[in-house]
């Protein structure tokens, strides 16, 4: 993730959460008009919000359908709605601006994701093999990849932990509606669970381990079924594979006797497309849900990540 994108002043942004602050409630809990008012920053985020919030929330998502998470940059005027939000709901480290205009707008109750499940490193692999920094071997290719992966959200079971801290972050800011919110949290975390049956079962009987991704987006999801996910780039979707690296999965394809390259909706299938062609080997897309967008195999988390399993299946031979 490219760390070095404009962001919002800080003198703007305290101006604008100063402003904000005159209008939101003294305590920070329900907004008139009696539904929460909740910030999310992108899709994942948005999906538990509303999920768990029900009828008693009303959700703002920070990154609009069909853009990439990494690459957002805050308006003025979304820096200005977020410190009138009565909660916020993230991912710290994925999104710069939203992490330094939440630093500054003053909202009490926030519900960090990453501080909420245990976040690991997971960089660009080799035959199976963790790398994260660059080196002639691995064809790995930028020293940000060794920083802890944030795509929790494509573990279901992390997923469900997530979504623990954010009800208890909603029940603090509106307690009223407490039981509301864990009755949410309740069947959320019942569709979580039977999604991860899902996949235990789903890739039980399978023929190949390792599968062909464009970015380092599906670690979490590769640990928790026994597979192995060798990314084309590293955790930063924007990043260029080096030569070194190419020739890597040119010699692993055909050593692990891989079907499938992996693309997703909202990056560049080019690369995915090239190695894919090089090797005469099928394309097909596996996404991270990062947004859902008229692409997206599904309308929302759980449909697409059923999409997913599918694709995985058909890649992997499962029965």
């Amino acid at each position: 993730m490219n760390i070095g994108r404009r962001l919002i002043p800080l003198t703007a942004i305290a101006g604008l959460a100063a402003l904000s602050a005159c209008s939101a409630t003294a305590s920070g809990s329900v907004s008139s008009g009696g539904k929460l008012k909740v910030t999310a920053s992108f899709y994942p985020m948005q999906y538990l919000a509303e999920q768990i919030g029900g009828s008693h929330v009303s959700v703002t998502e920070l990154t609009k359908p069909g853009v990439e998470p990494h690459d957002l940059e805050l308006t003025p005027r979304q820096v200005g709605a977020l410190g009138e939000s009565d909660v916020i709901v993230y991912l710290k480290g994925l999104q710069p601006a939203v992490d330094e205009a939440i630093a500054q707008s003053g909202v009490k109750y926030a519900a960090d994701a990453a501080a909420l499940t245990g976040l690991e490193d997971h960089g660009t692999e080799v035959d199976g093999k963790h790398h994260t920094t660059g080196d002639n071997d691995t064809g790995s290719t930028t020293e940000e990849d060794a920083g802890a992966d944030p795509h929790i959200w494509l573990d279901p079971v992390k997923y469900a932990e997530v979504a623990k801290g954010v009800e208890k972050t909603l029940a603090k800011a509106d307690p009223d509606h407490a039981a509301a919110y864990a009755k949410n949290l309740k069947t959320l975390t019942g569709k979580l669970d039977a999604l991860n049956t899902e996949f235990t079962a789903g890739l039980k009987n399978r023929t190949s381990d390792t599968f062909i991704t464009t970015h380092a987006a599906f670690g979490y999801l590769a640990e928790r079924y026994g597979l192995i996910e060798e990314a084309i780039s590293g955790i930063d979707p924007e990043s260029e594979p080096s030569a070194a690296r190419m020739k890597a999965l040119h010699e692993l394809a055909q050593k692990k006797k891989i079907t499938t390259v992996f693309f997703e909706t909202l990056v560049s299938d080019k690369t995915a497309k090239t190695l894919a062609g090089d090797l005469n080997l099928k394309t097909d897309v596996l996404d991270p849900i990062e947004g859902i967008t008229s692409k997206s195999k599904g309308t929302d988390y759980l449909q697409v990540q059923q999409s997913n399993l599918k694709a995985l299946q058909k890649a992997l031979g499962a029965n």
